[in-house]
């Protein structure tokens, strides 16, 4: 057991690492932001509507630094991102501790998500996608359970908040994040296979690959630019936009939900546990299935069907426990894309070249529909005392993203131009290399391939002597 953990690809630690980030990340923030709600409201008279207002605005303000963070995410590699991004982080939940009006809530929240992008989603997301190519939809899939484990946190920060306060369950959510982000982004993150002496997927760097190839493989793919220009990519944005509203939407809103059917924070608390934990059996699932699905994005309509299915049925049920039963059951099916779904069609239809600046592009419009959910949703129940137009709502949506999906499946991919190939390196190489069998590599050409793995071709003599490359 110890020497196959020795020798398993680095790239599977990684996932490893990703999942326990991911899921300390979502636990503190994204499953627990339900529970602030009321006790804003007690402490200082805030309506739900301004409450989760500050949710809206922060969730723009997130959006709206995405295609930085990405950007610098390409540029500077995950690693020192993440680290950075985990400090400001930190010190933005101390602040939060802090607030005391309205605009210290809208304020902090939005400095708080503007760094939360540089530590978590974006980064790992990239990170995991440049380490995977053939089994990229197990890893992401592994990966989408971290937000599922997540969930582990919710009965932890709810009772931090409602037993301490909800300033210490800041000051806590700080210090997990630092004790446990800090040093994983130190030790164990590195950028790219290649600086641990591997390829892409675990295969050995041939010694005559890196002596021709210096420095990390080029990457093929589409900048954000040309992206734009494509059908592609707003098809694709849209789809997300409406799918992520739905999904994010009963994040955000879930908790207050439940609660508006008369069930107690403690159920509440182990009803929303129980939603995110079969995430940890169905994303993993769908990320397997999907290497082997022709097309992500009709499958993404599947879960799009599953999801608005189960909030129809908590809807026509008004909360009861078969209502409550079946929905839960359906979104563990419609949810189980969720954070896989942009690894899996991003990288094959616009290249990797440019990854993260085209996700942290992409996930600023789809943020355009999230930013509303909050809002919209304390909005509503202030004015009708419940939240079922909220639900019929969160339906339309889902069924706006079935059919910007099926759309993005028949809208041919764009053309991914092939990375300019280093000449001068190879033919320096080819005239100072010995005629020995071991340097025939050497008379080849590096081709790199759109997810990064590299490969020396024979020359053309070679081929018509029949000779192989050397293994």
């Amino acid at each position: 057991m110890i020497t196959k953990l020795r020798s398993a690809y680095y790239g599977w630690y990684l996932v490893g690492a990703a999942v326990i980030c991911m899921a300390v990340a979502a636990g503190v923030s994204f499953w627990s932001l339900g529970f602030y709600v009321v006790p804003l409201e007690n402490e200082f008279g805030w309506s739900r509507a301004l409450v989760l207002g500050g949710l809206s605005v922060s969730l723009g303000i997130s959006g709206l630094a995405s295609p930085l963070a990405g950007r610098i995410v390409d540029r500077q590699g995950p690693r020192r991102v993440i680290f950075l991004g985990t400090v400001a982080t930190c010190l933005s939940y101390l602040l939060l501790a802090t607030t005391e009006t309205w605009w210290q809530w809208f304020l902090y929240l939005s400095i708080n998500s503007f760094f939360r992008g540089f530590m978590f989603y974006i980064p790992f997301q990239v990170l995991i996608s440049r380490w995977f190519d053939r089994k990229r939809g197990r890893a992401v899939g592994i990966m989408a359970t971290g937000f599922s484990l997540g969930v582990v946190l919710v009965p932890l920060m709810q009772w931090i908040i409602d037993e301490i306060s909800w300033q210490a369950s800041f000051v806590f959510a700080a210090a997990v994040l630092a004790v446990l982000f800090l040093p994983i982004s130190l030790l164990v993150v590195r950028n790219s296979p290649q600086e641990k002496g591997l390829a892409i997927d675990g295969e050995r760097v041939h010694p005559g690959q890196q002596r021709l190839g210096a420095g990390p493989p080029q990457l093929a793919g589409l900048t954000v630019r040309q992206a734009v220009r494509t059908v592609n990519f707003w098809l694709v944005a849209f789809a997300f936009m409406t799918f992520f509203f739905c999904m994010f939407g009963w994040m955000v809103n879930g908790v207050n939900v439940y609660e508006s059917y008369g069930l107690p924070r403690g159920t509440v608390s182990l009803l929303m546990t129980i939603a995110g934990l079969a995430g940890i059996i169905s994303r993993p699932t769908f990320g397997y299935f999907a290497e082997r699905i022709p097309s992500v994005e009709l499958a993404s309509v599947g879960l799009a069907v599953f999801m608005c299915g189960g909030i129809l049925a908590l809807l026509l049920s008004g909360g009861s426990w078969v209502g409550i039963g079946i929905f839960i059951a359906c979104w563990m099916v419609g949810s189980a894309g969720g954070p896989v779904l942009e690894p899996l069609i991003l990288p094959k239809t616009f290249g990797l070249a440019h990854f993260g600046a085209i996700m942290g592009t992409m996930f600023m419009v789809e943020t355009v529909g999230q930013v509303g959910a909050p809002y919209i949703g304390g909005w509503l129940f202030d004015l009708t005392q419940g939240y079922d137009i909220l639900l019929i709502i969160f339906i339309c949506s889902g069924i706006a993203s079935m059919l910007f999906f099926v759309l993005a499946h028949y809208a041919p991919n764009p053309r991914i131009p092939s990375p300019t190939v280093r000449v001068l390196r190879p033919l320096l190489a080819s005239l100072v290399a010995r005629p020995e069998p071991q340097h025939q590599a050497a008379n080849g050409v590096r081709a790199v391939s759109a997810n990064g793995a590299a490969s020396a071709e024979p020359s053309g003599s070679q081929r018509e002597a029949g000779t192989g490359m050397v293994d």
